[in-house]
């Protein structure tokens, strides 16, 4: 059993050890355990024997006992946190859990003191919970089935763009996707924006800026938002978890990272991006996971990476594609 209930990100960046595990051991059968909202991500994965999914509304007990009775042999738990531990407890079975640098990140942001240079992404941090697992070259895998076409169409030139991130220090201004949109256009280039239902309003707002562009936005259908990202010739994304299902279809990613930073190992995973921060600021990293608003009142993280540079920048990633 691997337990990961949550978020997008963090479930698709388990995809590599899910394969990994079963091209090692072929034989095993692998369970997993996911939060509703994400089973997405997971449900369609051919390496995986059965997925179970807790709901925010069930009740733990309900689920427990049907997971004892499969008498694991083995819990892999990459969630690491209260609610993941209490069933390990209830499953009684040899257990590994991640081990999340919690020490490591807490001095980067409070300190500068960075211990994290040696840099690891998080699919080589999860493999690290197993002793003598390697993972392969391929990065991560979300399966779409065939029934679910692309909007897009035709021979036009896509990029696509994800505005959208959970955190407000992990946003590049609005104002900015519109104005890079707009340059696009004029390079011929079609702009798509992706969100999900959180983004909705966000996602209008920047489409009403950028008049000829497609807002693919959605109610958070994941496979229908993939199968469209397969289309695009490249992605511009916040640090998200949408940042992610790109790379899981494998279309290159141009990254816009502000509050957080690569060390942290969040990166596009198995596929060719470009990550741009702000690199001349001391007071980057601010947050691991992201802040409400800016401490410092500047905002200078993502204001100082202006849409002329993403655009210089993405021509010239996309011209080596």
């Amino acid at each position: 059993m691997i337990i990961r209930f949550s978020s997008l990100g963090d479930v698709l960046l388990t995809t590599p050890i899910i394969r990994s595990l079963k091209t090692k051991y072929p034989d095993t059968k692998i369970d997993f355990l996911v939060r509703e909202e994400y089973a997405d991500v997971v449900k369609l994965n051919p390496y995986l024997n059965f997925v179970y999914v807790l709901s925010r509304s069930e009740k733990m007990k309900l689920l427990i006992k049907p997971l004892v009775e499969n008498n694991y042999d083995f819990i892999i738990d990459l969630q690491n946190n209260f609610r993941s531990r209490m069933f390990k407890t209830q499953l009684n079975s040899i257990s590994h859990s991640y081990s999340k640098p919690t020490i490591e990140k807490f001095l980067l942001v409070r300190f500068k003191i960075n211990l994290l240079k040696q840099f690891k992404s998080i699919p080589q941090r999860y493999a690290e919970t197993l002793p003598d697992l390697k993972l392969d070259d391929y990065g991560l895998d979300l399966f779409i089935p065939q029934s679910i076409r692309p909007i897009l169409t035709g021979t036009n030139r896509y990029i696509g763009m994800i505005p959208g991130s959970k955190h407000f220090s992990k946003r590049w201004p609005t104002e900015y996707f519109i104005e890079l949109g707009n340059k696009l256009l004029s390079n011929d280039i079609v702009p798509v924006i992706f969100g999900g239902r959180d983004d909705k309003e966000l996602c209008e707002r920047i489409s009403a800026g950028i008049s000829g562009s497609i807002n693919l936005c959605n109610d958070n259908d994941l496979l229908q938002t993939a199968s469209d990202m397969k289309m695009c010739k490249t992605i511009i994304s916040n640090d998200s978890g949408l940042m992610h299902t790109a790379a899981a279809v494998g279309t290159p990613v141009i990254a816009i990272f502000g509050s957080s930073v690569k060390d942290f190992g969040f990166v596009p995973y198995g596929v060719k991006n470009l990550i741009l921060e702000n690199n001349s600021l001391s007071c980057r990293p601010c947050s691991h996971i992201g802040r409400s608003s800016c401490p410092q009142r500047h905002f200078k993280c993502m204001r100082e990476i202006t849409p002329q540079y993403v655009m210089d920048s993405t021509l010239k990633f996309i011209s080596e594609l």
